[in-house]
This record gives C-alpha cells, structure tokens and sequence, in this order.
C-alpha cells in the first residue's frame, strides 16, 4: 500500500510522445498527478482521459505536470489517443506487472475478448517535487474516479496553505496513540 509522506515507487515508462517519462527527472512546481488508467478496451477511461485533457491547462497553471499510463502495449495505447480524440495529454504505455504491482494497482482478468489477459485498475496519485507521496486513490474496478475538476477545486487549498499529506499512520501507529 502506498502511504503518504513516503517516497513514491520508481516510475519510467515509454510515451506516445517517442520520450521516456520517468518520475524521477520531473520538476513540477508543485505536484506530479499521475493516473493510471485500464486501457483501450475501457470506456469509463476514454471519458476520464478526456477530462483529464480538457483540464491540462487547469493543471500546467496549478504548478502539477501530467500522466496517464496503462499496461496497454504502444499499439493499443495509439488506437485509444487516436478513438478517444486525445491530442496533448501525455500518455505512457507498457506499464509492467512489476511497477503496477508498486504503486499498488489492482489486478483484473480479462472477461472479454477486447481486454488484455491481465490489466490494472485505475489508480490516481499526486507526487510532490521531492517524490513524496501526497495523495493516493486506488480502484478496484473501473468505476467511482477522482474528477479532475474536483482535484483541482482542492489545489489552490493546498498550495495556499501548505496543506499536509493525510492518511500517514499505519494501523499500528493510530493504536499507539489511541492508547
């Protein structure tokens, strides 16, 4: 499980842009927000990708740099930028098993023939410039996103007032100070 206030999992992976994307060398001025999304065969996807699109310049002027990025292969990943309409939003594919398992996605089977044997579910995670943590949301199933609109409703809160990362104690620590 991914905690706040830790150090992010390690994230590089190829874009439809020709680049390699890596979490690493980013340097937002205030927030990374990466969204992992199912894949090609996923509806719910192409509506959130749109929106999250739509919201780029919401974000560039909020300080936060942008991904989306699936397990999908470059090929799958073209088909849904391309169906989907998409046109600046930066996509990464060929999200392993490895890194998806990282950040803590959940697994599914495919259950048609449109799916992949194996995809992640959406996962959406703000990293702060020094690759900490500030927010993480994971999904079980394609459904119940964080709207980009709502995401930035929250941002100038934040980023006024240097608001903390929550969700930071493990179980254990929450009993020690319960007592």
């Amino acid at each position: 499980m991914i905690t706040p206030r830790t150090p992010a999992p390690e994230l590089t992976v190829a874009t439809l842009s020709g680049s390699v994307w890596s979490l690493a060398t980013r340097s937002p001025q205030n927030f990374t927000f990466v969204a992992f999304y199912r894949g090609l065969h996923c509806p719910i996807c192409s509506r959130h990708l749109k929106a999250i699109e739509t919201a780029l310049p919401a974000f560039a002027e909020k300080g936060l740099d942008v991904l989306a990025v699936s397990m999908d292969t470059q090929q799958r990943a073209q088909e849904s930028y391309e169906k989907w309409g998409l046109s600046s939003l930066e996509v990464g594919y060929g999200l392993t098993l490895d890194q998806a398992e990282a950040w803590g996605l959940s697994f599914s089977a495919s259950i048609k023939d449109s799916e992949p044997a194996v995809f992640s579910e959406p996962g959406h995670f703000l990293i702060r410039p020094n690759n900490e943590v500030y927010y993480a949301s994971v999904q079980s199933a394609p459904f119940s996103r964080p709207s980009p609109t709502e995401l930035l409703g929250v941002m100038d809160f934040v980023i006024n007032n240097d608001y903390p990362a929550r969700g930071e104690l493990s179980s254990d620590q929450a009993r020690a100070i319960v007592g």
